[in-house]
This record gives C-alpha cells, structure tokens and sequence, in this order.
C-alpha cells in the first residue's frame, strides 16, 4: 500500500510503526456552528482511510478531537449572552449527528481540548525547561528558530516566513524574542473562560492542544496525522515542532492531507453567498449522496461542489441503489437454489473487479477509481442474473457489492426514499411518453418497473403505484 506523504511530497510505502496496528490522529472541527461540507471532506475522506485500513486487518486507534475553547467559540457566546460551553457542548451534538448521517464512524476517542488543559500545561513547562519556550507576562511562546528543522513539512524556510508572512508577525510582536515565536498560553481577557497555571489565568494556543492530546491518546510517535490541507501551516508545522521538541522523536511518520473544496468554482465564503453547511445540503439530497459526491474524486484534488454534480452524484449512486434492490426482488422470487456451473465461472470473474478495487485503493486511497471498480461489478451484475438466476448467485453478487460499498462508507440499501423518487421521475417519462404518443416507451417504462416490483395503475386522479 503506497500514501502521499506531505513530509516527503512523494508516495511511499505504508509500513506501520507496530504491525497490525496503526495509530492515527486527525485534527477535528472547532465547534462554534454547524459544520459546513468543506469540515465534511476531510470528516469522510479520512474515515474511508480508517475502513480500508480496518478491511486490511489493521487495528486502528483513531482519534480525532473537538476544539471546545477558541475565540470563535467565545465570540459566539457573548453574541447569544450564553457560556462558551453551552455553545460548544450543543455544537458537538449537532456535528456528532451530522457525523452520523453521513456515515462517518465515531473515533476511538473525541477528546475535548478543554478537558485536556492540564496535560497542555506539562507539556508547555517541559518545553520552557528544555529551553524551546519562555515566558513574557503571562504569555507563553515557542521558540521557532531553536527548532532546526522548522518549515519541514510546508517545505517552507524561516528567512521566508521572516520576510513575507506578516500574519504570523502581528500578536505580541514587542514580547517575542522573534517575530516568528508562536503562542503556547496566553492570559484571560475580560468575560473569557480560563484555566489556571504557572504564567497565568487563561487558556492554550490553538497548536499545543492536537501535540498534546496526540501524545496522551496516541503517544509519542504516531503512524499517520491527518487533515485538511488548510492546515499543513501553521498548525501542522507548529504541531511537529512542539511535538518533537518536547518529546525528542519523530512526531508522525506519514501526513495525509486532503484538498480544498469550492462551491461553483470559487472558494468558499459567508460574505460570497456560497457558504453551505451540511443541514444546507440535507434539505436537498440524503447526506449519503454528499458522500458518494466527495468520494468521486482523488481526496488530494481539489473538488469543486454544485448542484449539477450532486445531481449526477445522486444519479450514479442510484445506479448501485437499483442494482442491490434488483438483486433482492429476485433473491425472493429465485425458485433454484444453488449456482450453476456456469454461474460458478461468472461469479469467479468478479474477483477481478475486488481486485481493481484493492489496487485502486492502495494507490494512495483512490476512491474514485474503487468507485469505478464497484460500478463495473454492478454492470456485470445487471448482465448476468435474471428470473431464472440461483438464489447462491444472486445473494454471492448482493454479498459483494454491499461489501466493496461498506468500506467506502456508502450505503445502497435499506432506504427507500431515493428508489421512490427515482420511480416518481419514471412515471412521470412515461407520462410524457403517452402525451408524444409514443406509446412503445410507455410501455417499456412499465415493464421495467413491473421486473423490479412496481405495478402501476391508471386512475382519474392519476397513476398510483404499489410494491408487488
């Protein structure tokens, strides 16, 4: 299995620090709002990561936190006149679901940043005792420079930073020794929550919370960090620097991250009107179809997002949808039972759409080549069973291609709510095709739907239909 590796910017061999297990951090969404898609991608891309991984017979220790204390959490609170932990706490519930409708898997441990302040606070005293970090009035920073490999992963180095990144320069230029010194701790402002320590009443920096809660749940080295490529700099990057210059290893051995993603070929933004979170996206398409659409593409490509291609996202999905739920109608009417000898050949060919499969995803977790590899299974599928297929056959193809959709985390069964709207759209071709007189496509349209279990009836108020 090969991955792209951000820290070396080429793919390379998966080869875990422990065998059989991997341990795998990525970094969770700062609860404030609901999450928005772009918070979705990395959500879903990286849970398909941990289910391949698990298929591949790993034990996976996956983590992934929730930020519960930040000045977005803050201002929101005031702006409700409510604790900043009354806004995250319901924000976690609300992502929690959000997470589950899109079939997200719950982490090995959603740790709470502030539940974790006082691990942040030894860490933040070992790095000052190690020289790394010091204190200005309460105010606790790192020392960017005295970490020699600073920019390793961004392939960023610091006489750049130094000259050209002005946002990294303005908070507490006059206390830091250098522009470039990051914050660990800083003291409360009026009306904000804070913890105590040496240095002062406040809270951490937004970057030692993800070292710290790494190291606790994880350890000290870790197989793979993940996240959106939004955060390679400077959160991934201070991340390292803490990570290795408190523990004097090597932080994690590969980082994945995924790509942006745009609405309408333009970056996203409340201010541009193209801002949409995932309950936006829910009031028009099963959050099962947004997860089939951000599958569709490379997690490392940008991915542009419109209604065209959720549509077409939709109509794919139906594809396998229709397929499955075909396959079922005839596993109950299948009067044979066991697979011909010619259906035992056929069934043997589908090993190489499973094998299509497993390459495309040990390419760096291609989603959507394996996506491809299913829809071929399923083409093959609707070619070869029929009224008089074996119930074996049937249920050995059903059998599969529910497999190869579970471990990409799509679901194509046990909901009907796509497979009626998609009957009401063939209805209604069917009328159209009587109005055009073209009543040899009426009558194909109702035929079709009859095989799957549809019968329709004409009435005065119109067609009704029922499952047989």
């Amino acid at each position: 299995m090969k991955v792209y590796n951000t820290l070396s910017k080429q793919k390379e061999e998966f080869v875990p620090l422990e065998p059989g297990k991997v341990k795998m951090y990525v970094c969770g969404p700062t609860v404030y709002n609901y999450i928005h898609i772009g918070n979705a991608r990395p959500m879903i891309v990286f849970d398909t990561v941990r289910r391949y991984l698990e298929y591949k017979g790993y034990e996976v220790n996956y983590v992934s936190n929730f930020t519960d204390v930040d000045d977005k959490i803050i201002a929101k609170a005031l702006e409700e006149g409510v604790s900043a932990q009354e806004i995250s706490s319901r924000y976690i519930e609300e992502c929690k679901k959000d997470m589950a409708a899109l079939n997200v898997m719950p982490a090995t441990k959603h740790p709470l940043a502030t539940e974790e302040i006082d691990g942040m606070v030894g860490m933040i005293k070992e790095l000052i005792e190690k020289g790394y970090a010091y204190d200005v009035n309460g105010t606790v920073y790192f020392r960017t420079k005295k970490f020699d490999e600073y920019g390793k992963l961004s392939h960023k180095n610091l006489e750049d930073l130094q000259s050209g990144n002005r946002s990294l320069q303005v908070s507490g230029l006059e206390d830091k020794e250098d522009p470039l010194d990051f914050v660990l701790w800083k003291p409360k402002k009026e009306g904000e929550p804070s913890w105590e320590s040496p240095w002062s009443a406040g809270r951490p920096g937004w970057h030692i919370e993800c070292s710290e809660m790494s190291r606790k749940y994880l350890g000290e080295e870790i197989d793979i960090h993940a996240g959106g490529e939004d955060l390679v700099f400077p959160h991934h990057e201070n991340e390292i620097a803490q990570s290795e210059a408190c523990n004097g290893k090597n932080f994690a051995k590969y980082w994945l991250h995924n790509a942006f993603l745009n609405i309408n070929n333009r970056k996203m933004s409340k201010s541009s009107g193209n801002f949409f979170t995932v309950r936006d996206i829910e009031e028009k398409y099963e959050p099962r179809v947004l997860r089939f659409f951000m599958l569709n593409a490379h997690y490392r490509s940008p991915l542009n997002f419109s209604e065209d291609l959720m549509d077409s996202a939709k109509a794919s999905l139906l594809r396998i949808v229709t397929a499955v739920d075909n396959l079922k109608f005839l596993i109950n009417k299948a009067d044979i039972v066991e697979m011909t000898e010619q259906e035992q050949k056929e069934y043997e060919e589908t090993t190489e759409y499973v094998k299509k499969f497993e390459e495309s995803m040990e390419d760096d977790f291609n989603t959507a080549d394996a996506i491809a590899a299913i829809f071929e299974l399923v083409k093959f599928s609707n070619r070869t069973v029929g009224e008089g297929t074996s119930k074996a056959y049937l249920q050995a193809l059903l059998n599969r291609i529910l497999s190869l959709s579970s471990i990409l985390g799509i679901e194509v069964e046990g909901e009907e709510e796509m497979l009626d709207s998609h009957i009401e759209k063939l209805i209604e071709d069917r009328q159209n095709a009587r109005k055009n007189k073209d009543f040899a496509l009426a009558d194909q349209i109702r035929d079709g739907l009859l095989e799957k279990g549809i019968i329709l009836e004409d009435t005065r108020e119109g067609v009704k239909w029922k499952r047989a």
